[in-house]
């Protein structure tokens, strides 16, 4: 009998300990948000970007590199940063609006640069999609070139949208 009632007392208390913890997940999860955009003290300033983006619900989404071509695979810009860039993030919108995303559910961004020294104008361009007050997580290359000769620059991007 008391083998019993131990058996019995273990499992209350482990069915308890169980929906007690399910609550407690559900409160986090409620109490903070999908995606936790990262600063630190400890870390260098970050300008523009997040040092990390922490991943805690949602579909993550992988955009491929996009480039300035227009939806008739013609190049727009030739020779034009600004330009190429603002098609290329017009072609990044596209991707994650047929992904049920938009330019705030982006949390990394990848950039390949022909000529690095462009990078402002880079960012004037991308500042008018993301969300500038949590930025994504980035990285920045300069290439010896990209896939074709007219391309200054391609971009691929990391969106976490709700399920």
């Amino acid at each position: 009998m008391r083998a019993v009632s131990a058996v019995v007392c273990l499992l209350l208390a482990g069915l308890f300990s169980v929906t007690q913890s399910e609550k407690e997940t559900k409160s986090m999860d409620q109490s903070q948000g999908a995606v936790r955009f990262v600063k630190s003290k400890n870390l260098p300033p970050s300008p523009g970007y997040s040092q990390a983006v922490e991943i805690r619900s949602g579909r993550i989404i992988y955009v491929a590199g996009q480039v300035a071509l227009d939806r008739s695979g013609k190049v727009v810009g030739e020779g034009d940063m600004r330009a190429q860039t603002q098609q290329t993030f017009e072609n990044l919108q596209a991707a994650l609006e047929a992904s049920g995303a938009k330019f705030e559910d982006v949390v990394k961004l990848n950039y390949y640069f022909a000529d690095i020294t462009q990078l402002a104008v880079v960012r004037e361009v991308r500042d008018k999609f993301i969300n500038t007050a949590n930025p994504p997580a980035s990285t920045a290359v300069e290439v010896k070139h990209l896939f074709r000769e007219p391309f200054l620059i391609e971009v691929e991007a990391v969106a976490v949208a709700a399920d």
